[in-house]
């Protein structure tokens, strides 16, 4: 007889880049009201897993320079093994998750959030953590200042390279 399958929890963390910065001045800067300018990431098999402009990164859960999330978001559980988990990881830090591939409005810590949360649970990240790029892009202000956001590149410090070869490196 089989055994059940052993099921992991999955969590979304969720970190304010602005410190409560954009509640206060979006309706100001942009004419409508943003909560937070949003990171996120995965934390699944006793790490967290994010990307941003160096790549895939792991560390342990709140272990950023960016402290403990703001918000939790319990995604459900995965059967997804460890190693499986770390191979797909690999494979998609080799391909569209590079680090030269990040985008801050179009390719960022969020996309690959939501991608890895589907992978996982079959789950999206909420979507008002996914639309604020487009929400400020629709504002005069927000296309005033694309240029240089566009050349901006966000990697939270206190993460490890991802590298399936050892885990996390």
């Amino acid at each position: 007889m089989d055994s059940p399958p052993m099921l992991h929890p999955v969590k979304l963390y969720v970190y304010d880049l602005s410190k409560g910065m954009a509640r206060r001045l979006s309706p100001i800067m942009l004419g409508k009201q943003l909560d937070g300018i949003w990171h996120t990431s995965i934390v699944v098999h006793r790490d967290e897993f994010f990307y941003g402009s160096g790549g895939i990164s792991s560390c342990l859960p709140g272990g950023t320079l960016l402290g403990p999330p703001d918000t939790i978001v319990d995604l459900g559980c995965t059967e997804v093994s460890e190693d499986l988990f770390l191979e797909y990881l690999s494979s998609l830090g080799e391909s569209i998750f590079r680090g030269e591939s990040y985008n801050l409005f179009d390719h960022n810590c969020n996309t690959f959030s939501n991608e890895v949360a589907q992978f996982l649970t079959g789950r999206k990240i909420p979507s008002h953590i996914t639309d604020l790029p487009s929400e400020v892009l629709a504002t005069p202000f927000g296309q005033a200042l694309r240029p240089l956001l566009d050349s901006i590149q966000i990697q939270p410090p206190g993460g490890n390279s991802f590298s399936r070869h050892n885990g996390q490196s």
